[in-house]
């Protein structure tokens, strides 16, 4: 089965997390897809799989006879997809020899090359898309299909390998797939997550994050007679935005820099309750935006009274360029791997997470390597059949060059 084929069964299946949910996987529905993996990748052929309690499933190659002395090398993707558009009832579209220009789609989603400037890059190629009322879901099932399409490809040619360790994860879309991985019993020495963007990209870069929640305490008064009396939660929660810097804001900002997204903001004249997410490469840069929001609580509290806004800040993820520089034989590996694909590696810094952050500080160093794909998280998303041929191809590269 070629990686695409995969895409598409996988695609289908509805495993949408959910940031509210307290349960790990924090929705059942991704047991369906990890039932369904578990199945596969025991008809492939591994060894030791299982699927836990939490909804990762595991299992490995064990090397080939004579290679057991070679490094465990691990592949690791994730199962659930994003909220930010519908994940269910997805039905994926194939438009072979794409002709590099527009494609219109159900529910008004139409990729344009004038919007989507990496489209003519795809000309004839074929294209994968949803049917435009619901995302692809190939962040990252396009990053699933690929590492079973290799393990395939190695039992299938009977290629000799180095160990080679298989991990989904749930919850990665919410910031939780590695909280729960099992790195002693997943067995490898070092791995790399398969759940970046086009062919040929390596990211080993990302942002430290933190996230906040304010909070803005009012007293309602009846509008008649609200002199001196009222303090309108929503205006203070206003006059707290507008005290950030107002183009530290995702829209105004790329590569290195970072920013202040105001996430959500809901509340009345009585209490209004914001949540913020801040994010910037440079640990140090992000302190400095903590202590913002806390210099920004100090002071509408000596305006407005004690209590009127509380800051609570919580740390993420932070860059995991500091655990993978002492092992950037990943990077370089990964580099010629690439090459000798017939692509030129591309490298840059993640604006966002990503569970090879987390298992970077929890002993796994782990890097992250493109899918194939575009447009994650919404409607227009989309990759193509060739492009994850090529992934795969890198994925067997990789395993081949730890095996020498």
């Amino acid at each position: 089965m070629k990686a695409y084929e995969r895409l598409i069964k996988y695609a289908k299946v509805w495993t949408t997390s959910d940031p509210e949910s307290e349960t790990c996987p924090s929705t059942a529905r991704q047991l369906d897809l990890a039932r369904i993996l578990e199945e596969d990748m025991k008809e492939l052929g591994l060894s030791g799989v299982r699927l836990d309690k939490n909804g990762y499933v595991y299992g490995f190659l064990p090397a080939t006879p004579g290679y057991e002395d070679k490094p465990s090398l691990g592949l690791i993707a994730h199962m659930d997809v994003s909220d930010a558009a519908p994940g269910e009832h997805v039905q994926p579209l194939l438009h072979k020899n794409y002709d590099g220009g527009e494609v219109v789609l159900k529910g008004g989603t139409v990729l344009s090359p004038s919007r989507f400037a990496f489209l003519p890059r795809l000309k004839g190629e074929t294209l994968i898309t949803s049917d435009g009322t619901t995302l692809l879901g190939a962040d990252d099932k396009a990053g699933v299909a690929e590492i079973l399409t290799a393990c395939e490809t190695l039992i299938r040619e009977n290629i000799p390998h180095c160990r080679v360790c298989v991990g989904f994860t749930p919850d990665e879309e919410i910031g939780r797939g590695a909280d729960l991985f099992d790195i002693p019993g997943f067995g490898a020495d070092f791995a790399y997550t398969v759940d970046g963007g086009d062919a040929g990209e390596i990211e080993y870069e990302n942002f430290n994050a933190a996230s906040a929640k304010v909070t803005v305490n009012g007293f309602s008064v009846h509008p008649g007679d609200a002199k001196q009396g009222m303090i309108n939660a929503v205006n203070v929660g206003i006059e707290f935005q507008n005290a950030l810097p107002r183009f530290e804001r995702p829209e105004h900002t790329e590569g290195r820099e970072g920013f202040y997204h105001l996430d959500d903001f809901r509340g009345d004249v009585s209490q209004v309750t914001m949540h913020y997410i801040l994010r910037d490469h440079d640990l140090a840069k992000l302190m400095e935006k903590e202590d913002t929001l806390r210099l920004t609580e100090k002071l509408l509290n000596e305006r407005y009274g004690p209590g009127t806004v509380t800051v609570e800040i919580k740390d993420a993820y932070r860059n995991m360029l500091e655990k993978i520089r002492p092992h950037f034989h990943l990077i370089e590996t990964a580099r010629t791997a690439t090459r000798m694909a017939g692509l030129e590696p591309v490298e840059h810094p993640v604006r966002g997470g990503t569970d090879g952050a987390t298992l970077s500080y929890m002993g796994l160093p782990c890097p992250n390597l493109g899918t194939g794909g575009f447009n994650f998280h919404g409607k227009a998303e989309c990759t193509t059949v060739e492009r994850m041929d090529k992934c795969t191809e890198i994925l067997l590269n990789i395993i081949g060059l730890y095996s020498k």
